[in-house]
């Protein structure tokens, strides 16, 4: 049975929606927009590479001086090895 809804009832779910929409931004912004960065650890970073995937060959890579030199990443805090690989690696 499925009867009409009232103005309260409509009021109600109308305000949960926009309520909700409103948030939804702030819960799925990425945390390089929020500009904090990730710790080592919540991205299982390692100073090795995961066969052939390494920090040198990600897009979030910050190369230091030389090919060798720790670098930085857009992700995650704190200085990186070209060799290094985490949970956030995303190929070039």
């Amino acid at each position: 049975m499925n009867t009409p809804m009232n103005r309260r009832e409509w009021l109600k779910t109308s305000g949960k929606v926009a309520l909700a929409a409103a948030v939804a931004p702030l819960v799925f912004v990425s945390k390089a927009d929020a500009g904090t960065l990730a710790s080592k650890a919540s991205v299982h970073y390692q100073d090795h590479p995961s066969g052939s995937d390494m920090c040198s060959n990600c897009a979030n890579f910050i190369p230091g001086a030389n090919p060798t030199a720790m670098g930085t990443c857009k992700l995650v805090a704190g200085s990186i090895s070209p060799h290094g690989y985490c949970f956030d690696y995303v190929p070039r």
